[in-house]
């Protein structure tokens, strides 16, 4: 019970620690968004870099580096995490905070399409209903934007697909980052040489603080990650997918409460319909959750 408690404690302090970006990236103006994600590669290697040396977690990352099909698939997924960090820091820097809400909340979907399309895994009835009736709530946004909802789309199609091939190597949550970050490293620091150069970055206008600010953009991603991995060691991946909603209402609520986005009837009845979609992904993962742990406490039959 102890390690179901912490595992719930872990993954929820994950969860409500990605709500708060919303408010946390604003504070890092007046960076852009290419300059806030370079900082955020920069220093995230540097403070996993200092983690993994206290926890001795280098053999992995030699092992990482040393496997080529590893070394490829991190590749692609550093690419993916970078243009989803990037869509997300300008959305919510413009004011865009309850489409990537809309984006994180069809996210599982995306997810469960993604392993069909890819993995050839078989949906059950109400999964397909789910991803049905998820269409149909971005169609309803289409129609009232007069086009589709893009940064949701990109945040979900590109964030399932960074977990798709992360399912794809076993490596730990600090050595994979670490990896991801150290692939990325040079083109980041290329980027924040050329914007100092050309007079557009921001450090040295804006003082000290600024530049401790962004330096912990580094802390902000990776803590987050860490806690996540240790919540999936310890409890059920039906329970990690219930918490994972937390972070898309927090979205919502930052975006509508505290930047006072608008809500439209068209747009609540486009969210509605996505909730009633998770509802039934819900259910149905709850339903084979049990399904499965009745399967295990059977016990098995006598020998001949």
């Amino acid at each position: 019970m102890s390690e179901r408690r912490t595992g719930v404690l872990t993954g929820l302090a994950a969860y409500v620690l990605w709500g708060v970006f919303p408010l946390y990236f604003p504070l890092l103006e007046p960076a852009g968004g290419v300059e806030i994600v370079a900082h955020r590669i920069v220093w995230s290697l540097v403070f996993i870099a200092l983690l993994l040396s206290v926890l001795r977690g280098w053999p992995q990352v030699r092992r990482v580096l040393t496997d080529r099909r590893t070394l490829l698939v991190l590749t692609g997924a550093a690419v993916l995490i970078t243009g989803n960090w990037l869509t997300f820091v300008i959305a919510v820097n413009s004011d865009h905070v309850v489409d990537t809400s809309l984006g994180y909340f069809i996210n599982p979907l995306v997810s469960v399409l993604l392993g069909v399309a890819v993995l050839g895994e078989r949906l059950r009835r109400l999964q397909w209903a789910a991803v049905a009736t998820a269409a149909v709530a971005v169609l309803v946004l289409t129609v009232d934007a007069g086009r589709p909802p893009w940064i949701a789309l990109v945040l979900a199609g590109s964030f399932g697909a960074y977990g798709l091939l992360k399912k794809l190597v076993r490596v730990e949550a600090a050595p994979g980052l670490f990896v991801e970050t150290l692939l990325l490293v040079v083109p980041a620091l290329v980027v924040l040489v050329v914007l100092q150069a050309r007079g557009a970055g921001s450090l040295g206008e804006a003082g000290a603080g600024h530049v401790l600010l962004l330096a912990t953009s580094g802390i902000a991603t990776a803590v987050p990650l860490l806690l996540f991995a240790a919540s999936t060691r310890r409890i059920p991946l039906s329970t990690v997918g219930l918490l994972q909603y937390v972070t898309p209402l927090m979205h919502l609520a930052i975006g509508v409460f505290v930047n006072g986005e608008p809500m439209p009837p068209a747009r609540v009845v486009g969210f509605a319909v996505v909730w009633a979609a998770l509802v039934l992904f819900t259910v149905d993962s709850l339903r084979a959750g049990r399904a499965a742990r009745r399967v295990v406490a059977e016990p098995a039959p006598a020998g001949l």
